[in-house]
């Protein structure tokens, strides 16, 4: 019995993540759109800042419900280990964000935010999904790509930088989740 549960735990670990939802990517990059169209391009305001806060907590959400669901129907459990994989990867970067989110906010380096946030989301859902199937890693990568533009481009509103990142990036990879891998 202790090499089965041996074996079992082994091929648990092995495993891919698959629980990542298709369908709630689109749903959270459609939130980031909201946020984009309320918030406007103004990043140094405390409204500005509250939105897009609001709206990461909502996509937050949005991701973990439509993750569960996901994995629910293939009957398996969110934290198993392919799962605490995805969130021991994902996890520090988004702290990382936090704190500096939190820094940064009020100071004049508050136009640095959207390139931060996308940069760092993308460098989790890299870390994460090396967890998971190919495509997450290269919507990772896609993200940290749209945040150093984003720092390097600094002419561009940073509404639009977050909608075509969060909302753009989500909106395709949720798709393409969705068609290719069960939703």
């Amino acid at each position: 019995m202790d090499n089965l549960q041996y074996i079992r735990r082994t091929l648990e670990r092995a495993g891919e993540f698959t629980a990542v939802p298709g369908l709630g990517g689109v749903l959270m990059g459609s939130t980031a759109l909201a946020a984009a169209w309320i918030a406007g391009p103004q990043t140094a305001s405390a409204r500005w800042l509250a939105v897009w806060l609001a709206a990461a907590v909502v996509a937050l959400l949005i991701g973990i419900m439509a993750a569960a669901l996901k994995s629910r129907r293939a009957k398996q459990s969110l934290l198993s280990g392919p799962g605490r994989k995805f969130v021991a990867g994902f996890a520090p970067a988004m702290a990382a964000g936090a704190l500096l989110t939190f820094v940064i906010s009020n100071g004049p380096a508050a136009h640095l935010l959207p390139g931060l946030w996308l940069l760092l989301y993308g460098a989790g859902v890299v870390s994460g999904g090396s967890a998971s199937v190919r495509v997450v890693p290269a919507m990772g990568a896609c993200f940290m790509a749209a945040g150093s533009a984003a720092l390097f481009l600094p002419g561009v509103p940073a509404h639009l930088w977050l909608a075509a990142g969060f909302g753009g990036l989500h909106i395709l990879f949720g798709t393409i989740i969705a068609v290719n891998y069960g939703g």
